[in-house]
This record gives C-alpha cells, sequence and structure tokens, in this order.
C-alpha cells in the first residue's frame, strides 16, 4: 500500500443482470477502499450499442444498492473525473488514439472478419497459437489507399514488440507474458468504438485508478493494457487478480449451473446481508473462522492476502444455510416486512388486512423452517384453515391404529373445558397422554399431523397457541373424517 488513499472501481457492462462473480468483484473493491479509507468508483462500460441496455444498467445498479454496495463517484453521483458512462468519453478515446498513431505505435487494418476467420482456422489448423499474423502492419500508403478505396474502414491496432511484459500481482505475485506470442491487437474498431482494453486504459488513468481489482481471467488483458500504458508514458495502477466462483463440476459458474445472478437469488428470497457474507467468504476467510459477519466487520477484517488464488466452488446449500440463520437471528419486525412481498406473492393477497400482532406470531413460530424469504407462503398454509390439507405422509401416519387412537383422545381434550391461550397446550398433551399412555415421538407426531396437515414444521406448543379452539376442533374433525373415509 502507498501513503495515499486508494481509488478502484467497479466497470459493468450492462448487457444482463449481475452476475455474482461480478457482484463478488464490486465488493471486494468496495471493501478494500472502505478498509484502506479510500474512494470506490462506479464506470458504466456501455460501448456495445447492440448488447447493452438502460434496462440493464438500471437492474445493476438497483443490485447493487440492494446489496448495500455504494458507491463514491458515478451515475448518479456525478464525480470530478466524469462522465462515468463510456459512451459519452469517445473524444476522449478519440484523442489519445491519434497521439498513438503519431507516436508510430498503432496501425490501420483492412482485413475483413472473413479474412481473420480464415487466418485463424488456417494457424488452427497448423496447431499454431490464433493470433493475427500482421498483414496489415507495413503496409505503404499506395497499398492502404487502395484498400480504402474499396470501402473498407480500417481498424487499429497496436503495434506488438519481441519484449517481455513483467509485472507484480498482488494476489498472484510475479507475473510474466511473452509479448511476442500475443500478436498485433485492435483498439479501435472499423466503426470507431475502443475495444475493451485500449479504453479502459484511458479510462482507469484519467480517473486515477490506483488499483485494479478483479477477476483471474483478466490476467492477459492486464498484459495488453500495460503494453498500452507504456506507449501513452501513464503510469499504470497496481493490479490483483482474484480466484474466480467455479460450478461443483470446477468449470467457471454459469447458467447451467443454476441461479447465478444477483436478482435471481434477491427474487428467490436471499437476503442482501447473506449473499455479501457468503461472497466475501468464499475462497478466502474473514479471519478468525468466522462464517457469519457483518459488513461493517467485513471492511474491518478485509485483505487482498487472505483472496485464495484457486477457483472457489459456489455451494448454493451453504448460501440457504447462512441465510437461515440469519432469518432466525434477525428482528422479527424488519423479518415481517421483508416478507411481505413473498408472502404476497404466495397468493395472500389481503395479507395487509392480517392483524400484525397475529402474523409476526406466525412468522415467529416458522422462521425455523426457512431457508429463503420465498418459502413463507408453504409454511403460513398451515394456519389457515382454508389451506389445511392431510400431507400424504401425513395421512400414512394417522392410518396406523396407535396414531388414530392419539387423535381421537385429541378430540375428545378439546372438548372442555374450554381452552385458555396460556395452557391449553399443556393440558392438552396431558390429557392425551393419560387417556392413551402414549408418550415420546407416538405421541407428538400423531399430534402434529392432524394438526398441521404435515409430519415436521414449527414447535408444536407455538402452533397452539395460534390456532383458535374453533380451528384446532376443525381439523381433527375433517382429518378423522377423511381418515374414517379411506380406512372403510
Amino acid at each position: 500500500m502507498t501513503a495515499e488513499k486508494p481509488r478502484v472501481r467497479f466497470a459493468p457492462s450492462p448487457t444482463g443482470d449481475l452476475h455474482v462473480g461480478n457482484a463478488r468483484t464490486a465488493l471486494f473493491n468496495y471493501l478494500f477502499a472502505r478498509h484502506h479509507g479510500g474512494e470506490f468508483i462506479l464506470r458504466v462500460e456501455d460501448t456495445d450499442s447492440v448488447r447493452t441496455s438502460t434496462d440493464s444498467e438500471r437492474r445493476i445498479l438497483e443490485d447493487l444498492a440492494w446489496l448495500a454496495i455504494d458507491w463514491d463517484e458515478g451515475p448518479g453521483r456525478g464525480g470530478a473525473k466524469g462522465p462515468y458512462h463510456q459512451r459519452e468519453r469517445l473524444d476522449l478515446y478519440s484523442h489519445y488514439l491519434k497521439i498513438l498513431i503519431q507516436a508510430g505505435c498503432v496501425y490501420p487494418c483492412y482485413c475483413t472478419e472473413k479474412e481473420l476467420e480464415a487466418e485463424r482456422a488456417e494457424l488452427i489448423f497448423r496447431k499454431m497459437m490464433p493470433r493475427y499474423m500482421g498483414k496489415c502492419r507495413n503496409l505503404n500508403d499506395s497499398e492502404r489507399k487502395n484498400l480504402a478505396d474499396q470501402g473498407r474502414e480500417p481498424a487499429y491496432r497496436f503495434r506488438i514488440g519481441t519484449e517481455s511484459i513483467a509485472f507484480t500481482d498482488l494476489i498472484r505475485g510475479a507475473m510474466k507474458f511473452d509479448a511476442g506470442a500475443i500478436g498485433d491487437f485492435i483498439i479501435v474498431r472499423s466503426n470507431g468504438i475502443p475495444a475493451y482494453n485500449f479504453a479502459v486504459v484511458v479510462d482507469d488513468y484519467l480517473m486515477s485508478i490506483s488499483h485494479v481489482i478483479r477477476g483471474e481471467d483478466h490476467l492477459s488483458n492486464t498484459a495488453l493494457q500495460l503494453l498500452i500504458y507504456r506507449a501513452l508514458g501513464f503510469k499504470p495502477p497496481v493490479f490483483a487478480h482474484h480466484a474466480l466462483i467455479l460450478g461443483k463440476d470446477r468449470s467457471k459458474l454459469s447458467k447451467r449451473h443454476g441461479s447465478v445472478t444477483v436478482r435471481e437469488f434477491r427474487e428467490r428470497g436471499i437476503l442482501p446481508e447473506v449473499l455479501l457474507n457468503y461472497l466475501a467468504l468464499l475462497g478466502s476467510s474473514l479471519g478468525g473462522g468466522r462464517e457469519v459477519c457483518a459488513l461493517e466487520e467485513m471492511i474491518t477484517s478485509f485483505s487482498l492476502d487472505r483472496a485464495g488464488k484457486s477457483g472457489a466452488i459456489f455451494d448454493e446449500d451453504k448460501l440457504k444455510w447462512l441465510n437461515g440463520i440469519y432469518i432466525r437471528q434477525g428482528d422479527l419486525h424488519s423479518l415481517t416486512e421483508r416478507l411481505l412481498p413473498f408472502i404476497r406473492a404466495a397468493g395472500y393477497h389481503k395479507v395487509d388486512t392480517l392483524d400484525r400482532v397475529w402474523l409476526e406470531r406466525v412468522i415467529d413460530a416458522v422462521r425455523g423452517d426457512l431457508s429463503t424469504l420465498s418459502d413463507i407462503g408453504d409454511q403460513m398454509d398451515i394456519f389457515f384453515d382454508d389451506r389445511y390439507v392431510l400431507s400424504g405422509e401425513a395421512q400414512r401416519l394417522l392410518g396406523k391404529e396407535q396414531a388414530l387412537t392419539v387423535v381421537r383422545a385429541l378430540q375428545e381434550g378439546l372438548e372442555h373445558p374450554p381452552l385458555s391461550a396460556d395452557n391449553s397446550y399443556r393440558r392438552i398433551i396431558e390429557i392425551v397422554k393419560r387417556k392413551t399412555g402414549v408418550t415420546g415421538k407416538n405421541l407428538f407426531m400423531p399430534i402434529r399431523a392432524v394438526v398441521t396437515g404435515r409430519i415436521r414444521g414449527p414447535e408444536l406448543d407455538k402452533v397452539f397457541a395460534i390456532l383458535s379452539p374453533a380451528s384446532l376442533k376443525h381439523r381433527v374433525e375433517t382429518a378423522i373424517s377423511g381418515l374414517s373415509g379411506i380406512n372403510r
């Protein structure tokens, strides 16, 4: 680290929703900036007019805000180093292209895509590394004019030398690339739009970016970018390339592995602080063996030294396990607010008319069985008589003679005296136990099955406290009637 406060950036391309791998990169940059008292800049790389969209940009910004990854400069915030959309910086790229042309560092290339594809195919056939072989590298003015007269618009390629490219990566240590094996690469396309490696150098330099933290898939790009930094006389930033997120088959995490975007996990009911916690933990350590960590603790303990060099397996089961911990331990009122949209989505459109105290008691009873917020609909069903139904497992359990004896004793116990909320559960259990002589699992499982329609779920004392006496009686009668029909 230098004595100066770092400036880091996250630069998404708005071509789709925010991938969790990119969200992890954003998080690492954010944590690094906050840990060292620096600045976090958001820049939108939107020069691809075909694939980018304002809707994708909006969703990415919404998801970053949902994750509580806030930026100091960028869209919606402004800043002294803007503009922060690449499409608004085209004149800057044009300026620096002219400098490179004058210095003889780049040259116009008139090759068509068809010609380039044929060259690549030939190299592959000869078992050689596909790269540009320099067909237009040494054209004279007459040859260039002749190609231009054919209507060919040139791209501009960077002229590669034979030197090696070396740098020290904060995560991976000493890195070295052979420039001669790369081939002259395009920095400005024939339509005048800058290629990624050129635009990012200009942007990072003009925005005073001190550290570039990104995925290891950009290592080869770093070599190209360092050549451009050198040609323009710019001091390059410090680079750090973290490992990628992998699926369970150890390939790069993609749609074939399931949910891969922040938006998907958000809509499934993963809490934002949980996703942040998991992404910070993934492939690294928060220190002290911790697995549950608040954002402020992440900032305090963050270090690139603990960012793993090898790929990290994305384990959705562990993410849901961690989500369940947060759900169980979170503030009940806040949890209820977060659950409301998921309750409505489950068909409870009039949830706002429910008594709030009663609703929070229901949520408190079932939170232990929630791994995501979207699980709430299925869990709430047991508290509504119009959604009460005996599952197949419950029917099989209650079809046993001893279980049916317990249920009939429960029915008798519910008749008199009138139940009161403070002692109904304990009193009923004692009555059934005394009448049947049944204890333990053989006692509680039939009661759970007949009252909830299921063989697992929230604690029975909480269920009894929430359901009315009339509801309890109705369920037992309905179950007995149904079982009688089955057993005839």
